[in-house]
């Protein structure tokens, strides 16, 4: 496995390889191959983003890879700029020294960026009577209640959110625009077509469908913040993640245990009253939700952070969406395509330790 030197610049097209497939696996998981990631890494390139998006209310950008180097200027909640690089830092924290150059901004820690990209999609009129799931693929879209009440937002949907669009509809000026189906509220809403990419069955498929369910494994341990998938006692996965932490308000700790992920669901609206989710919460559109236990823990993609490699969440095990995709495809059960939720007795086997 190729190491990383100490500030080496990397492209953004070798972004997703290196830190997904090697360089929190040299300081943790020494052990894994990079031949065993193959397939991932083929799946991730895809991906790859070109812009970041602002999460924090403000973060702060810095003239090196460094929070002890000069202060230059500060970013707002949802700017968006592009990663021209990404580096590695020499300092605290252990857990994640990743940093994106922004543009012509400066280097920002990379826990407060969203890694997006900015794509504009076809617009298709005819929807099946279920729906198709779709993806918002630009930074943020907003949701109105009716094309023809711009000024009435209901949310701001952000990059790599996962909806059910149940129809299509034109504005006054010929606009499309996709009527979305709140699975949490029992509400509709409205986003702009080309913001949203609907998604084809080989996209969201399963993947080594050959391979036995008892022949499939994933570890989530906790020490290291890391999910190992396992092929026949081979590891083909690697992710960094943040399980749960101990708050102010209670001890959510991801707890150890054996565990088996027999319900799925490719978007849910996690807010106030879900068992895993705080009072403050309200975050539609979590995508590829994998859950292991019936009170809601669960693998889930996340984007309201980027900061995986220490506890931060309610319980649940945080992934990236790309990362939380792959594993909701290659565990069992395998969703049919078009399926909202979907339930069996059986499952892939998860062990917390």
């Amino acid at each position: 496995m190729e190491a990383l030197t100490e500030n080496s610049n990397l492209s953004r097209r070798n972004f997703l390889k290196k830190t997904y497939q090697g360089f929190i696996g040299l300081l943790v998981l020494p052990y894994l191959k990079q031949n065993h990631f193959s397939n991932y890494a083929d799946f991730t390139t895809e991906i790859t983003p070109s812009h970041g998006r602002v999460i924090s209310s403000r973060v702060d950008v810095y003239q090196s890879p460094s929070k002890k180097s000069k202060l230059i200027s500060t970013l707002w909640q949802d700017h968006v700029h592009p990663i021209n690089n990404v580096t590695i830092g020499e300092e605290e924290p252990v857990y994640n020294r990743i940093w994106y150059e922004m543009g012509n901004q400066g280097f920002v820690h990379s826990g407060e960026i969203q890694p997006v990209s900015i794509q504009k999609n076809p617009e298709i009129e005819v929807i099946p009577e279920n729906g198709r799931l779709a993806e918002v693929t630009v930074p943020f879209t907003n949701a109105v209640w009716h094309p023809n009440s711009l000024h009435l937002i209901t949310y701001r949907l952000y990059y790599g959110t996962v909806f059910w669009v149940k129809s299509a509809t034109r504005d006054s000026k010929g606009k499309l625009w996709y009527k979305i189906a709140d699975d949490k509220w029992k509400i509709h809403y409205y986003v702009e077509a080309i913001h949203m990419h609907l998604f084809e069955f080989n996209e969201i498929s399963a993947l080594s469908a050959d391979i036995p369910i008892d022949q499939k494994m994933i570890e989530v341990r906790l020490k290291e913040q890391a999910v190992v998938a396992y092929e026949n006692s081979h590891p083909v996965f690697f992710a960094k993640t943040a399980t749960g932490a101990r708050f102010i308000d209670g001890d959510y700790r991801t707890q150890p245990g054996s565990y088996i992920t027999n319900r799925k669901r490719p978007s849910r609206h996690m807010a106030a009253g879900d068992p895993a989710a705080p009072n403050s919460y309200d975050l539609p559109g979590i995508p590829w939700v994998t859950y292991l236990t019936e009170s809601g823990v669960s693998f889930h993609g996340t984007y309201w952070h980027n900061d995986y490699g220490k506890p931060r969440s309610h319980g649940c095990i945080n992934l990236s969406p790309a990362d939380a995709l792959w594993i909701y495809r290659w565990s069992s059960p395998a969703v049919p395509f078009g399926e909202e939720t979907y339930q069996e007795k059986i499952g892939t086997r998860v062990e917390i330790f």
